[in-house]
């Protein structure tokens, strides 16, 4: 038996975004925190063409309230991360890091 493979497929493959499993836990870890504390409850994550979306949700029956994106930029291995709220950009960098210091530094629920 015969399996070709052909380029286009492979193509996609290299060209979808993912998070690596250290930025995940970074982000699962302040995923966490939040949930323990009642403010969120679901989350989605996303492949695509060139970028990778980690949604967080306060129900599972809204829009996100946050996501944190991935892009690939030109060139070898370089990648861009970016906050974004429902309506803005928070905050862009190099670094998974500074993005999750900026999304712990947030205005938060006040429960009353």
């Amino acid at each position: 038996m015969n399996i070709v493979l052909t380029g286009h497929d492979n193509k996609n493959k290299s060209n979808t975004g993912y998070f690596s499993r250290a930025e995940l836990n970074q982000i699962l870890n302040v995923y966490a925190r939040f949930v323990s504390a009642g403010e969120w409850r679901d989350y989605a994550l996303d492949h695509l063409e060139g970028m990778a979306v980690f949604s967080i949700y306060r129900s599972c029956v809204e829009t996100p309230i946050f996501t944190i994106e991935k892009h690939k930029l030109k060139g070898n291995n370089r990648w861009q991360y970016l906050l974004r709220d429902r309506r803005k950009l928070i905050k862009t960098a190099g670094r998974i890091d500074a993005i999750l210091q900026t999304l712990k530094t947030l205005p938060r629920l006040v429960h009353g």
